[in-house]
């Protein structure tokens, strides 16, 4: 009989805790949603920079040829 006790609070209490972090999330903003796109834009705006640096480098090793 006390272990089905121990094993249901146990089962209570981290039904708790759970609940617990779950609302202590806080939801993203419009700044935050803001700054995730800036830099989503960055990121794809220096990988295209390398690209086209790339593309100088090898049409400057066909100018050599």
């Amino acid at each position: 009989m006390i272990s089905s006790r121990k094993t249901i609070g146990a089962a209570m209490l981290a039904s708790a805790l759970l609940m617990l972090v779950s609302a202590c999330q806080k939801q993203e903003g419009p700044v935050e949603r803001a700054g995730k796109q800036v830099d989503s834009a960055v990121t794809k705006g220096g990988e295209q920079i390398e690209k086209a640096g790339e593309a100088i480098k090898e049409s400057a090793r066909d100018a050599q040829k």
